[in-house]
């Protein structure tokens, strides 16, 4: 059966992909997107002037595109913001122009959010392609709560599976901040966490492509500082996160140490990650009668 027969009145999902001179994994992310044949898609492609053969890849596609925008280059996040800005549906999401969705993974987004209407955002499981496009290698399914993750215990929450109602991208600003290169989304979850628990859902919804041009990858030191920057800015609004920032100073002081540092790593931050708690919010698994919480 065709999953789009199978529920009624699919939410509409709004689905953005920025970008620039990405004419060496574009048309695999493009048709990535069109093959789901998810029935409620407003897909929208941000063209930053790219100078190499982006454009005609574009125009290949555009009649199953919803809109193709073209401006100038003035970062992913700028394009992203206008994509959004231009978006209607009641689910968003962005997908890079080297990443690939797995199949029929719009449909695990609109079901899931149709069984649980007080769910907020989700994540899928995460997964990684070889720069080919090669199948995908399935990680660790992953928990998230606020407190662990200002803490330190884990930064990649992957966003090519990540996806949020309408109602908390306009109560957090309706925007990713523009001042990132690569840490945009980061920043943006950590504003998500103010008002919603993120709930993994043990699915595959896409991929992140592994390959030497990612931008986060060029100088993960350099991101990770910058994600720490962010992490210490929020919590100094925050007025219930003692034992956060007291957890961090230690860490601090840990990794600065040679002996201590990779034990510290494997052990405390690990557990930190990995030890289940009350915090935890359930995970969303499909069984014989759909998709459940627990």
């Amino acid at each position: 059966m065709n999953p789009s027969e199978s529920v009624p009145k699919w939410p509409r999902i709004s689905l953005v992909t920025a970008v620039y001179n990405g004419e060496r994994f574009l048309e695999a992310t493009i048709r990535s997107v069109l093959s789901q044949g998810y029935p409620n898609l407003e897909y929208i492609v941000v063209d930053a002037e790219s100078s190499d053969g982006t454009a005609g890849i574009i125009r290949k596609y555009e009649q199953h595109i919803a809109s193709c925008i073209n401006q100038p280059n003035k970062g992913v996040y700028a394009a992203l913001n206008t994509g959004f800005a231009r978006s209607t549906g009641e689910i968003l999401g962005w997908l890079n122009s080297s990443d690939l969705l797995h199949t029929h993974g719009l449909f695990v987004v609109g079901s899931v959010f149709k069984a649980f209407p007080d769910v907020q955002w989700i994540t899928g499981r995460p997964t990684l392609f070889q720069e080919e496009g090669w199948p995908a290698i399935p990680l660790e399914l992953p928990h998230w709560t606020r407190y662990r993750f200002l803490a330190g215990a884990n930064r990649h929450i992957q966003q090519e599976s990540t996806y949020w109602r309408r109602g908390l991208w306009e109560t957090c600003g309706g925007e990713l901040s523009t001042a990132y290169r690569a840490e945009g989304d980061f920043e943006l979850w950590t504003r998500f966490f103010r008002h919603a628990r993120l709930h993994t859902v043990d699915a595959l919804i896409a991929g992140w492509r592994y390959h030497s041009d990612s931008l986060s990858r060029r100088n993960i030191e350099r991101y990770y500082a910058i994600c720490d920057e962010i992490i210490e800015s929020e919590l100094k609004c925050m007025s219930d996160a003692a034992a956060v920032k007291t957890f961090r100073s230690m860490s601090r002081a840990f990794k600065r140490i040679p002996i201590i540092r990779g034990i510290w790593r494997r052990v405390v931050l690990k557990s930190l990650y990995q030890l289940p708690g009350p915090d935890w919010p359930p995970v969303i698994t499909y069984g014989p009668g759909g998709w459940t919480m627990g």
